[in-house]
């Protein structure tokens, strides 16, 4: 029986990585155009949530979305979640319809494909380069200003299993406020059971995700940061403890 479960992870590893490439090969003419002027990054976001979907159904994913509050198509947020799988990014894309930039680290620019259009969509940040994160700003700012989002995942990467969720970094707190944007805090309940960075788990299931009420940052200064990202922690690791204690 083991033996049957180690093949299925295989193939299931391996498979997610199909259907990553896929729709990129399909629609590679469509996303080389749209990301051809930044002006028509809405329409490279449109073709993302479709690559995000059919990602999503592919392995078996359904997706259910809650949402308490929803945003306005014509306003600009500050997107966070949660980082427990690599299925993360597909998930808030299909969550989410307002378009937005993902704000990540410049590693994921290395993987074959999906690497190429990364790069060159969202904004990628080097953790260990002061510098690096202060052209993140700039570059969000300038985006803001076009009328998009932005999406970080706070916690600054995919945290060990053992942790429900990890400390959150200030940037995405300290630029909402300077932007005076406000925050939505997702929770993604149920990825890091379905896809997990270890090989050997995961299988086909639900997704759930919780949009919660947003934050306003009007009025709020850079002093407020900490205040602000203990807050949006809290929520979430609150909502992630009590679904936990509904499961066991």
């Amino acid at each position: 029986m083991k033996l049957f479960k180690y093949i299925f992870w295989i193939f299931y590893r391996v498979w997610f990585y199909v259907l990553v490439a896929i729709p990129i090969i399909g629609l590679m003419p469509l996303l080389l155009i749209s990301i051809s002027r930044e002006q028509w990054y809405p329409y490279f976001f449109k073709l993302a949530r479709f690559w995000a979907k059919f990602i999503l159904v592919g392995m078996g994913f359904s997706y259910r979305i809650k949402k308490e509050e929803i945003p306005n198509p014509k306003s600009s947020y500050m997107f966070v979640a949660n980082h427990t799988s690599m299925t993360d990014i597909m998930l808030m894309l299909v969550s989410v319809k307002n378009p937005f930039v993902f704000v990540g680290k410049k590693e994921l620019a290395k993987i074959p494909l999906f690497g190429f259009f990364y790069k060159r969509t969202c904004i990628l940040v080097d953790r260990s380069s002061p510098k690096s994160r202060q052209a993140v700003f700039l570059r969000a700012q300038r985006r803001l200003q076009q009328g998009l989002s932005i999406c970080i995942f706070p916690e600054g990467g995919v945290p060990d299993e053992s942790i429900l969720l990890d400390e959150f970094k200030d940037g995405a707190f300290r630029m909402a406020i300077n932007q005076q944007i406000p925050i939505v805090p997702m929770t993604f309940y149920d990825n890091k059971k379905r896809f997990p960075f270890s090989f050997f788990s995961g299988g086909p299931g639900k997704m759930r995700v919780k949009i919660h009420n947003f934050f306003s940052t009007e009025g709020l200064t850079t002093e407020d940061t900490k205040d602000l990202n203990k807050s949006v922690r809290v929520l979430i690791l609150e909502n992630l403890y009590q679904d936990q204690k509904l499961i066991d």
